[in-house]
């Protein structure tokens, strides 16, 4: 089969990374998706460096067994923990900093970015670093937002639900003191939370969505590549977990569009 016609492999700890998913969905309705959600080890962002970095490389192996063409990290822990796997893949890869950072430079007015992000990639300050490498000037403000990745894996994302507005007020305090007018959304769980963190920040800051900045890029790189694929058809997508694909069909549907079979298969990942 010609390459172009391949499927476009993701991956990511659980559920956030059908953010991503999502959007590539809309901007190339025409591909077909390969997510893989490593349900069975959620979250990364409370793991070791080691750990992440053997989790991605198993996550990439198997969707390299499926024939893919180009895989997403989209997982905000993995893109700033574990390294860059294009050549170890012999595939076009991409995480989710590079895109986010781009965005959010050209996003900011006064110079004040913040990132939320898990336990992890907090740790790492990849986007700090990557934003600061070039733009000196601008301050980067981080708050790691550790229960945010549980309150979305079981559906807690409600902006009306009083413990959802405690918790976003508790996290959003450091960086409401400091003035932010740009926030990254630095994991891909968190835009189910966007709501609620809008409130809370309000109209003046701006959210940066790592899961669409991510799918505009995946875009641009296999445009680069002459891997668009041909045709008009609708794409199709397959969903694998490590755990109960119960639990993954049940949570499905809060990240991705109502006309979507969200059926998931169970796989191995140690076999990987």
């Amino acid at each position: 089969m010609n390459t172009k016609q391949n499927a476009i492999g993701i991956f990511d700890s659980g559920l956030g990374g059908l953010t991503a998913v999502r959007e590539i969905l809309e901007i190339m309705p025409h591909e077909d998706i390969v997510y893989f959600g490593d349900t069975g080890r959620v979250p990364y962002g409370s793991k070791s460096t080691d750990a992440i970095n053997k989790y991605a490389r198993q996550d990439a192996r198997f969707l390299k067994k499926m024939g893919v063409k180009m895989i997403v990290a989209a997982c905000g822990t993995v893109s700033s923990v574990a390294p860059d796997l294009s050549e170890e893949l012999g595939l076009p890869y991409t995480g989710v900093v590079y895109p986010t950072c781009y965005t959010a430079v050209r996003t900011t007015k006064n110079g004040r970015i913040g990132v939320i992000g898990t336990a992890a990639t907090i740790a790492s300050h990849s986007y700090k670093k990557r934003i600061q490498a070039k733009h000196p000037e601008i301050e980067v403000y981080e708050e790691h937002c550790q229960l945010f990745v549980g309150f979305v894996e079981n559906g807690l994302v409600d902006p009306d639900d009083e413990l959802v507005q405690l918790m976003v007020k508790r996290y959003m305090a450091p960086l409401k003191e400091n003035n932010v007018d740009t926030l990254i959304l630095g994991c891909t769980h968190f835009p189910l939370l966007a709501e609620a963190i809008q409130r809370e920040m309000g109209n003046g800051v701006t959210l940066i969505d790592s899961g669409k900045e991510t799918a505009v890029y995946t875009k641009k790189v296999l445009e680069e590549r002459g891997l668009l694929r041909d045709g008009n058809e609708q794409g199709k997508a397959q969903f694998f977990v490590s755990d109960t694909p119960a639990d993954f069909e049940r949570y499905a549907g809060l990240f991705l569009r109502d006309d979507l079979d969200i059926t998931a298969a169970h796989i191995n990942i140690e076999e990987y």
